[in-house]
Parts: structure tokens; sequence; C-alpha cells
């Protein structure tokens, strides 16, 4: 199994659509036995699903994500799991225990407004709501 987390300084980075690295980490009999850092060389929003699909990824973990993103996810047939925060590592493994604090509902709603120019927010991103 192939788990990919949206990554930032080595935390959970809050907004799918821009994310610029992913860590994906290698799982086999529930232990990580490989973990890298991959750039998204520039792909965002909509690509970033197939960028995953083509690295063989079969889980993500990530902060906001919008729902063209969410549906092209499920296309793909990468399970979901927003709304996570925190040390990417340390989610994998709560991931991988069966412990992982996330919100499935964790949804990007500004999309739908600015017709999917994204999210303009300060620093800090939405929280929960976008990320």
């Amino acid at each position: 199994m192939r788990i990919a987390v949206t990554y930032e300084n080595g935390q959970v980075f809050q907004h799918f659509g821009h994310s610029e690295q992913f860590k994906v980490y290698d799982v086999e009999d529930g232990k990580v036995v490989k973990s890298e850092v991959v750039g998204t060389n520039g792909q965002g929003h909509g690509a970033l699903a197939g960028f995953l699909l083509q690295g063989n990824v079969d889980v993500l973990i990530c902060g906001g994500i919008g729902g063209g993103a969410r549906n092209a996810l499920v296309e793909a047939g990468i399970k979901l799991f927003p709304g996570a925060q925190g040390d990417a590592d340390a989610q994998v493994a709560a991931y991988l225990a069966g412990e992982l604090d996330y919100d499935p509902d964790t949804v990007c709603s500004h999309h739908e407004h600015q017709h999917g120019e994204g999210c303009h927010h300060e620093e800090g991103g939405c929280g929960h709501h976008c990320g």
C-alpha cells in the first residue's frame, strides 16, 4: 500500500490544491518500509489526482480539499482522509493504528463561489473549511 500526505516542513499541508510536495510512504504488513518527499512539478488542483494515481497511491491524508479534487480522487480509486493536521509521520502512524483524527466533511467551499480560482486567504489558511 502507498500512502501520500500533503506535505510542508514536516506537517500536513492544509490546502490540497496548492500542495507543492507530498510525502509518500510505502507500507508492508502494516509498517512503513520506505518514505520519500516528492515534488508536484508545479501541478495543482485537478492535476494532482492524476499525479497521485501515476504514483500508485492508495490513500491520501490531507487538510482542506475542494469538491472537484474529491471527485477526481474517488474516480481514481484513492481513499481520502481530509481534515488531518500536525506532523505528517505521526498522522501516517495514527492511520496505520486505526486512530487517525480526521474530518470526512472537510471541504473547501470557496471554489464554487470563485469559479475554481481557489482560496484567497491571508497567511495561515482558513482552517478546516479550506485549509
